[in-house]
């Protein structure tokens, strides 16, 4: 089965609060016959347009392709967090890179978020940009490890943004009663996350760059003179940036032995009016410490929107309402009969490290995927990077491209199963709360 079109109708964005709320140019015409770009970038997500935006804006010619609309995939569905540090913290990154690489990498990540803000203000977004991520530990122990583990980010990277909370500090801020403690981070905020890949969309366009719609990618010609095949024509040119992130399907081998899509779920509530405030105290994100990550913000309108569940199959689940009531209510019991408004599910992908997959998967071919929940900084700034090293300049490229992301157990036939095994466990151990 196409992951393409397992779950959503053909150039239709879902039916998320998201897309209520944001403004969609008209459809963009598919491609027909040859054309000739110096670049061709499969996928119109943070990743691709983020590519063909700095790629346009050196003066390269650009070619998108996108098999549904611009922002249609994970990139217009998650969260709108925009998290501090990579996806696995400085403790991890320095016992495996180094304290130089760590340092390194932890400048990219706070690039990645002045990036983020900075395209937003030249670009007339409107991406909402509000400060403040709460990491709500549920233990005692969590609570302890992110009081510690703030203090290194000041001591160790001069990080003074991140501020530990007690048990009475959190119940204070987020309203529920399951949390021993954890952190706020002034420093990480959040966004509408469709508005921010469309502003892309629109912005990588007015420098000059081509966006297709509607266009399938079949398959890849590497080399010099590399040819992208799609449903309706061909893209030749010098380089190729596969930016499809969960949706990239049988492109590349390599890739997809090392990044796997999964799908998750998020649910808005109807608007809660003065009710949000006993929820958020202040308008900040949070998420929470389970290994299957919950996740919630509320709305400009004042409606709780939250993510949570996670599936390893190709299909959505039949009500997706239901599937993340679930957790809502364990975190906000308080909103037992709370009208759900909207149900949207999307596909990201993970890698085993947790840590995205950079590298240069053929010659003249290069890609950045597998963000693993920690995207939206990220995948833009990945975007600027994969634009960089076209252009030569790869140091931050061949930096992440030294990550350790290791393969799946079995490549791409038996990690799905295997990773539904090991996902199965953990699920347990959270409603176990161990």
């Amino acid at each position: 089965m196409n992951l393409l079109f397992a779950n959503d109708a053909p150039g239709a964005y879902p039916p998320s609060w998201y897309a209520e709320t944001a403004r969609a140019a008209q459809a963009r015409p598919a491609l027909s016959g040859e054309v000739r770009a110096d670049v061709c970038v499969v996928g119109a997500g943070y990743t691709g347009l983020s590519a063909a935006l700095h790629l346009a804006q050196a003066g390269a010619s650009v070619v998108v392709v996108e098999a549904h609309r611009a922002g249609f995939g994970a990139s217009g569905r998650n969260g709108g967090q925009v998290g501090s540090g990579q996806r696995q913290g400085q403790d991890w990154l320095e016992a495996r890179m180094g304290h130089a690489a760590a340092q390194a990498l932890w400048q990219i990540a706070e690039d990645a978020k002045a990036l983020i803000r900075d395209l937003d203000t030249r670009h007339g977004m409107g991406i909402g940009w509000a400060p403040g991520i709460v990491n709500a530990e549920r233990t005692d122990q969590g609570a302890t490890a992110a009081r510690a583990y703030a203090d290194r980010l000041a001591r160790d990277y001069g990080y003074t943004q991140a501020e530990p909370l007690d048990r009475a500090g959190i119940r204070a801020l987020i309203g529920s009663p399951h949390f021993a403690g954890g952190l706020i981070d002034w420093g990480a905020g959040h966004v509408h996350p469709l508005r921010l890949a469309l502003g892309l969309a629109r912005a990588a366009e007015a420098a000059g760059a081509q966006i297709y719609e509607g266009t399938v990618v079949h398959d890849v010609d590497p080399g010099p003179g590399a040819r992208v095949h799609t449903d309706g024509g061909v893209v030749r040119a010098d380089h190729v940036i596969l930016a499809a992130n969960g949706y990239l399907g049988g492109l590349s081998g390599d890739i997809a032995s090392r990044v796997m899509p999964i799908n998750n779920f998020v649910i808005a509530t109807e608007p809660l009016g003065a009710r949000a405030s006993d929820l958020l105290a202040q308008d900040v994100a949070a998420f929470d410490s389970n290994f299957v990550v919950n996740y919630w913000r509320l709305s400009e309108d004042r409606r709780l929107i939250f993510g949570g569940g996670e599936s390893y199959s190709y299909r959505f689940p039949a009500d997706i309402a239901a599937k993340v009531r679930r957790p809502m209510l364990e975190v906000y019991p308080q909103l037992h009969g709370a009208r759900i408004t909207h149900a949207w599910g999307g596909t990201l992908a993970i890698t085993r490290s947790r840590m995205p997959y950079f590298a240069r998967v053929a010659p003249g071919v290069l890609t950045a995927s597998g963000y693993s929940g920690h995207g939206v900084a990220m995948a833009v700034m990945a975007g600027r990077l994969l634009a960089e090293a076209t252009r030569g300049d790869s140091a931050g490229f061949d930096l992440l491209a030294r990550v350790p992301t290791p393969a799946f157990p079995g490549g791409s036939r038996l990690r799905a199963p295997l990773l539904t095994l090991a996902m199965s466990w953990f699920a347990m151990r959270d409603r176990l709360g161990v």
